[in-house]
């Protein structure tokens, strides 16, 4: 028997796996870890949704088999939003199913979509479900950067696309955008998107945008959704998540919602594959979509004081970070002194010396290279505490580079 199955085999090695052994090892002698490393919101559920849920699981009518698809008063609490939020107009029966958070949605989607050696382009770097969905699914990948100078460009990123599709065979069949973006923070505006559609249609490429992160915007800017383009239902689906917007990541909630056709791809795949959620967690969902608004703008508040916290404190120590005006991450740069040993060894040097867990730019696509994301979800006091165990690693930092790669050289000669 071959020794591992074909969809494991072509999975590339998990590069975050090796800081996540050596977190795990801390904490298991008892060292406290700050942990920026994960994207995993730390705020309470708001009350009024867990009280939904705890009511109506207490009927046992609701305890049955759910819907895959999605209970119609939630598709309908989505289709209201979407009204509300971007002023566009979905039908709850064939423009929106529900899915078990985005990223099993953009998963069973890209199962549905993907033949075996059809080309995805996909963004990098990039939060890892985006190439890896295809690839599991069998597809081939194109990787189109996404950051120019450490920024989004609209201009250079269409030139790159451009290219991506003259220059591929066969062509390519779906591209993956994702704004606000995990893990670069980045933003785009509606021109964009207009662009992009514009440019799927004449080049029959279906688009598949991520907009998880579509609540979590600082300083006034709503992220758009690409379906408020014209015409944009023809050729896109959008993904969207409660996990963030109302800090429900472990309820698993999202939807796709955009085009018909692909809706109707994914709702046949997931027809096969599961029951959808829970239905006291589907009934909740709806009550957040369909409720006040007071809970996502104090989410978001506790995200914006964090950033602004997390930029002065290690600008005072001497990273200086730009400032993320959306997610709920930061996109940093390595300090001068350590960009020539890369962002793995820059992580691991953090875990050892300051206690303090980031997430090494390269395990987000080879363009992550020479950057590292930190995660929003320690409290104010915590970040301070890491600014400052911080500041000692950036004071030897030389001494802390020979002596990193001394044991590279010990382990190499064993």
């Amino acid at each position: 028997m071959s020794e591992d199955f074909y969809r494991i085999k072509r999975l590339p090695p998990y590069v975050f796996a090796e800081v996540n052994r050596l977190k795990a090892d801390y904490r298991s002698k008892g060292v406290d870890i700050i942990d920026f490393g994960m994207g995993n919101p730390d705020m309470d559920t708001p009350h009024h949704i867990v009280e939904k849920l705890v009511q109506t699981v207490r009927k046992s009518r609701t305890h049955r088999y759910s819907s895959s698809k999605g209970i119609n008063g939630l598709r309908k609490a989505q289709a209201r939003y979407y009204k509300n939020r971007f002023d566009v107009a979905l039908d709850p029966e064939r423009e929106i199913i529900a899915t078990l958070g985005s990223k099993e949605g953009l998963a069973n989607l890209a199962m549905a979509i993907t033949a075996p050696g059809d080309v995805m382009l996909v963004p990098n770097p990039s939060y890892p479900i985006h190439p890896y969905g295809f690839m599991i699914a069998g597809g081939t990948l194109r990787h189109l950067p996404t950051l120019h100078d450490g920024k989004f460009k609209p201009e250079e990123y269409m030139q790159s696309l451009s290219r991506a599709v003259a220059h591929s065979v066969p062509k390519p069949v779906a591209l993956v955008v994702s704004f606000p973006s995990n893990p670069t923070a980045q933003l785009c505006d509606i021109d964009f998107y207009k662009e992009l559609i514009s440019f799927a249609k004449k080049n029959n490429l279906w688009i598949l945008s991520d907009l998880a992160y579509a609540e979590i915007y600082f300083d006034g800017n709503p992220p758009p959704s690409i379906l408020q383009v014209n015409g944009a239902k023809e050729v896109a689906v959008e993904f969207t998540s409660l996990s963030k917007t109302f800090s429900m990541p472990g309820w698993r909630m999202g939807f796709a919602v955009g085009n018909s056709r692909l809706i109707d791809a994914l709702t046949r795949i997931k027809s096969y594959l599961d029951y959808g959620a829970f239905t006291p967690i589907q009934v909740a969902a709806a009550t957040a979509l369909n409720g006040e608004t007071d809970c996502i703008a104090s989410i978001r508040d506790t995200y914006k004081s964090r950033r602004n916290t997390l930029i002065d404190s290690m600008e005072r120590v001497g990273w200086t970070i730009p400032s993320p005006p959306a997610t709920m991450f930061a996109w940093a740069p390595l300090p001068i002194k350590f960009q020539k040993i890369g962002s793995m060894a820059f992580s691991k040097i953090l875990l050892q010396e300051a206690s303090v867990a980031v997430s090494p730019g390269i395990g987000f696509g080879e363009y992550g290279e020479g950057y590292v994301r930190l995660g929003l979800v320690e409290n104010e006091h915590r970040i301070r505490q890491a600014s400052r165990n911080l500041k000692k690693v950036f004071q030897n930092a030389d001494e802390l580079i020979a002596n990193y790669q001394e044991q590279v050289v010990s382990k190499q000669g064993d």
